[in-house]
Protein backbone atom coordinates (compact mmCIF):
# COMPACT_ATOMS: atom_id res chain seq x y z
CA UNK A 1 0.00 0.00 0.00
CA UNK A 2 1.25 3.70 -0.68
CA UNK A 3 0.68 6.60 1.24
CA UNK A 4 -0.91 9.23 -0.33
CA UNK A 5 2.32 11.36 0.23
CA UNK A 6 3.77 8.98 -1.88
CA UNK A 7 1.33 8.66 -4.26
CA UNK A 8 1.63 12.78 -5.09
CA UNK A 9 4.63 12.38 -6.57
CA UNK A 10 3.90 9.42 -9.25
CA UNK A 11 2.67 9.36 -12.37
CA UNK A 12 -1.08 7.47 -12.59
CA UNK A 13 -1.72 5.04 -15.60
CA UNK A 14 -3.58 6.57 -18.33
CA UNK A 15 -6.98 6.52 -16.79
CA UNK A 16 -9.93 5.38 -18.55
CA UNK A 17 -13.31 6.82 -19.36
CA UNK A 18 -14.98 5.63 -15.88
CA UNK A 19 -18.37 6.51 -17.61
CA UNK A 20 -17.68 4.72 -20.98
CA UNK A 21 -16.66 1.57 -18.63
CA UNK A 22 -20.19 2.24 -16.76
CA UNK A 23 -22.36 2.21 -19.98
CA UNK A 24 -20.37 -0.53 -21.38
CA UNK A 25 -21.42 -2.63 -18.50
CA UNK A 26 -24.95 -1.21 -18.22
CA UNK A 27 -25.17 -2.05 -22.25
CA UNK A 28 -24.25 -5.71 -20.95
CA UNK A 29 -26.38 -6.46 -18.42
CA UNK A 30 -29.30 -5.52 -20.91
CA UNK A 31 -28.29 -8.88 -23.06
CA UNK A 32 -26.21 -11.19 -21.20
CA UNK A 33 -26.43 -14.12 -23.18
CA UNK A 34 -24.72 -11.72 -25.92
CA UNK A 35 -21.79 -13.56 -27.61
CA UNK A 36 -19.40 -12.24 -30.26
CA UNK A 37 -17.60 -13.91 -32.37
CA UNK A 38 -14.03 -13.06 -32.86
CA UNK A 39 -11.54 -13.65 -35.84
CA UNK A 40 -8.54 -13.68 -36.81
CA UNK A 41 -6.45 -15.16 -40.24
CA UNK A 42 -3.16 -15.75 -39.66
CA UNK A 43 -0.34 -16.36 -42.82
CA UNK A 44 2.43 -18.36 -43.12
CA UNK A 45 5.18 -16.24 -44.59
CA UNK A 46 8.09 -19.30 -44.70
CA UNK A 47 10.24 -20.59 -42.02
CA UNK A 48 8.06 -20.57 -38.73
CA UNK A 49 7.01 -16.94 -39.32
CA UNK A 50 2.97 -16.28 -39.23
CA UNK A 51 1.21 -13.02 -39.48
CA UNK A 52 -1.90 -12.91 -38.15
CA UNK A 53 -4.71 -10.42 -38.42
CA UNK A 54 -7.07 -9.22 -36.40
CA UNK A 55 -10.09 -6.75 -37.39
CA UNK A 56 -8.67 -3.61 -39.83
CA UNK A 57 -4.98 -3.62 -37.19
CA UNK A 58 -1.78 -4.22 -38.60
CA UNK A 59 -0.61 -7.96 -38.70
CA UNK A 60 1.09 -9.50 -35.46
CA UNK A 61 3.69 -11.67 -36.13
CA UNK A 62 4.63 -14.65 -34.53
CA UNK A 63 7.94 -16.65 -34.69
CA UNK A 64 9.96 -19.52 -33.10
CA UNK A 65 13.47 -19.24 -31.10
CA UNK A 66 16.18 -20.55 -32.83
CA UNK A 67 16.04 -23.79 -30.43
CA UNK A 68 13.12 -24.25 -32.54
CA UNK A 69 14.41 -23.14 -35.92
CA UNK A 70 12.71 -20.01 -35.99
CA UNK A 71 14.48 -16.79 -36.66
CA UNK A 72 13.69 -15.46 -33.06
CA UNK A 73 11.71 -12.25 -34.41
CA UNK A 74 8.66 -12.27 -32.56
CA UNK A 75 7.11 -14.54 -29.46
CA UNK A 76 5.87 -17.90 -30.53
CA UNK A 77 2.74 -19.06 -30.20
CA UNK A 78 2.69 -20.15 -26.78
CA UNK A 79 4.09 -17.18 -25.58
CA UNK A 80 1.34 -15.36 -27.25
CA UNK A 81 -0.67 -17.61 -25.45
CA UNK A 82 0.73 -16.26 -21.97
CA UNK A 83 0.80 -12.72 -23.32
CA UNK A 84 -2.40 -13.08 -24.15
CA UNK A 85 -3.57 -14.16 -20.76
CA UNK A 86 -1.34 -11.62 -18.65
CA UNK A 87 -2.92 -9.05 -21.09
CA UNK A 88 -6.35 -10.13 -20.20
CA UNK A 89 -5.77 -10.10 -16.72
CA UNK A 90 -4.31 -6.82 -16.51
CA UNK A 91 -7.34 -5.20 -18.53
CA UNK A 92 -9.79 -6.77 -15.81
CA UNK A 93 -7.66 -5.30 -13.07
CA UNK A 94 -7.53 -1.86 -15.04
CA UNK A 95 -11.15 -1.77 -15.42
CA UNK A 96 -12.22 -2.73 -11.79
CA UNK A 97 -9.68 -0.77 -10.25
CA UNK A 98 -11.50 2.12 -12.33
CA UNK A 99 -14.71 0.95 -11.40
CA UNK A 100 -14.32 0.75 -7.68
CA UNK A 101 -12.21 4.22 -7.98
CA UNK A 102 -9.10 2.62 -7.36
CA UNK A 103 -5.81 5.17 -8.77
CA UNK A 104 -3.23 2.56 -10.24
CA UNK A 105 0.52 3.85 -10.58
CA UNK A 106 1.69 0.20 -11.87
CA UNK A 107 0.57 -2.77 -13.43
CA UNK A 108 2.79 -5.30 -14.69
CA UNK A 109 2.32 -9.41 -15.23
CA UNK A 110 4.88 -11.60 -14.64
CA UNK A 111 3.76 -15.11 -16.34
CA UNK A 112 6.03 -18.16 -16.84
CA UNK A 113 4.42 -21.78 -18.14
CA UNK A 114 6.13 -24.80 -18.03
CA UNK A 115 5.28 -27.17 -21.35
CA UNK A 116 6.50 -30.35 -22.93
CA UNK A 117 8.04 -29.81 -26.32
CA UNK A 118 9.63 -33.28 -27.12
CA UNK A 119 6.87 -33.78 -29.46
CA UNK A 120 7.86 -31.27 -31.48
CA UNK A 121 4.70 -30.44 -33.07
CA UNK A 122 4.39 -34.45 -34.33
CA UNK A 123 7.49 -34.93 -35.48
CA UNK A 124 9.30 -35.66 -32.15
CA UNK A 125 8.49 -37.95 -29.79
CA UNK A 126 4.79 -39.07 -30.33
CA UNK A 127 4.15 -41.20 -27.23
CA UNK A 128 1.24 -40.68 -25.19
CA UNK A 129 1.99 -36.84 -23.21
CA UNK A 130 0.25 -34.08 -21.85
CA UNK A 131 1.13 -31.85 -24.87
CA UNK A 132 0.71 -27.76 -24.08
CA UNK A 133 1.26 -26.23 -20.92
CA UNK A 134 1.15 -27.85 -17.46
CA UNK A 135 1.21 -25.24 -15.33
CA UNK A 136 0.68 -21.74 -15.65
CA UNK A 137 1.99 -19.30 -13.03
CA UNK A 138 0.98 -15.89 -12.86
CA UNK A 139 2.06 -13.00 -10.42
CA UNK A 140 1.22 -9.15 -10.10
CA UNK A 141 3.46 -5.55 -9.59
CA UNK A 142 0.88 -3.32 -8.94
CA UNK A 143 0.96 0.06 -7.06
CA UNK A 144 -2.38 1.81 -5.84
CA UNK A 145 -3.60 4.25 -3.75
CA UNK A 146 -5.36 1.31 -2.04
CA UNK A 147 -4.77 -1.99 0.86
CA UNK A 148 -2.88 -5.03 -0.38
CA UNK A 149 -6.15 -6.33 0.68
CA UNK A 150 -8.00 -4.42 -1.71
CA UNK A 151 -5.22 -4.99 -4.79
CA UNK A 152 -5.69 -8.93 -3.55
CA UNK A 153 -9.26 -8.72 -4.33
CA UNK A 154 -9.22 -6.68 -7.51
CA UNK A 155 -6.41 -9.51 -9.12
CA UNK A 156 -8.62 -12.55 -7.60
CA UNK A 157 -12.05 -10.60 -9.20
CA UNK A 158 -9.94 -10.33 -12.46
CA UNK A 159 -8.59 -14.14 -12.61
CA UNK A 160 -12.85 -15.51 -12.21
CA UNK A 161 -13.84 -13.05 -14.96
CA UNK A 162 -10.98 -13.38 -17.35
CA UNK A 163 -12.28 -14.75 -20.68
CA UNK A 164 -8.53 -15.72 -21.25
CA UNK A 165 -7.73 -17.58 -18.08
CA UNK A 166 -11.28 -19.24 -18.27
CA UNK A 167 -10.58 -20.56 -21.66
CA UNK A 168 -7.31 -22.35 -20.78
CA UNK A 169 -8.97 -23.56 -17.50
CA UNK A 170 -11.96 -24.84 -19.26
CA UNK A 171 -12.36 -27.35 -21.96
CA UNK A 172 -13.28 -25.71 -25.27
CA UNK A 173 -15.06 -27.14 -28.30
CA UNK A 174 -12.70 -26.73 -31.23
CA UNK A 175 -12.94 -28.13 -34.28
CA UNK A 176 -10.23 -28.07 -36.90
CA UNK A 177 -10.60 -28.79 -40.59
CA UNK A 178 -9.31 -28.23 -43.95
CA UNK A 179 -11.14 -25.70 -45.75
Amino acid sequence: MSSTALNESKTPLRPLDADGLKSLGAKAKLDPAKVNTLKAHTVCEGIFRMMTYCRDLSGHLIDEPPTLLGENNAPNPSEAVLASLGSCLLVGIHANATSRGITLYKLEANLEGDINISSVWGVGDTSEKRLGFTDIRVTFDIDGDCSREELEELVQWADKWSPVANTLRNPVSTSVALA
